[in-house]
């Protein structure tokens, strides 16, 4: 009886233990994730402005679906939340912002490849979901010059 409490004990020692390197592994995790969605992003903008031509039609323009997929479960940290903004230094650009348990916001910036175009968030900041995911719709408009149009679908 004495061996089951300790060996119970040490266990409990043990997971206590390792519990800060597992819950940065989870943090790491996912911002490794969410860095992958935003390059995704950033190549489904550059293929579609380097392989179109932008019209003022927003219903005729080239356009993409995006699934932006923010991790869960017991490997991912959990996000508090998550959304696609305008970046401060640069209101034409786009970064996905990003809080992960009560930390500070951390923000991946979105490029738009070899392209230069300006970026339009409809409806900025476009929030996508904490966990799951979230369908967000690119289209190539001209809109007093080349623009891409971003928002959420669903």
């Amino acid at each position: 009886m004495i061996r089951v409490v300790l060996t119970v004990l040490v266990a409990v020692a043990l997971l206590t233990a390792s519990m800060p390197a597992v819950e940065t592994a989870r943090v790491t995790t996912t911002a490794d994730r969410l860095g992958a969605e935003a390059n995704e992003l950033e190549r489904a903008i550059g293929g579609l402005a380097a392989g179109s031509t932008p019209v003022d039609d927003p219903e005729m323009a080239a356009r993409t679906t995006v699934l932006v997929r923010v991790p869960s479960g017991f490997t991912a940290a959990a996000v508090e939340r998550v959304a696609l903004v305008e970046t401060p230094e640069r209101p034409s650009a786009v970064a996905l912002a990003y809080r992960v348990d009560g930390r500070p916001k951390r923000v991946l910036r979105v490029g738009t490849g070899p392209a230069s175009v300006e970026v339009d968030l409809v409806g900025a900041p476009i929030e996508l979901r904490p966990s799951g995911v979230s369908r967000v719709r690119v289209r190539y408009v001209d809109d007093g010059g080349p623009t891409i149009r971003i928002d959420r679908v669903g």
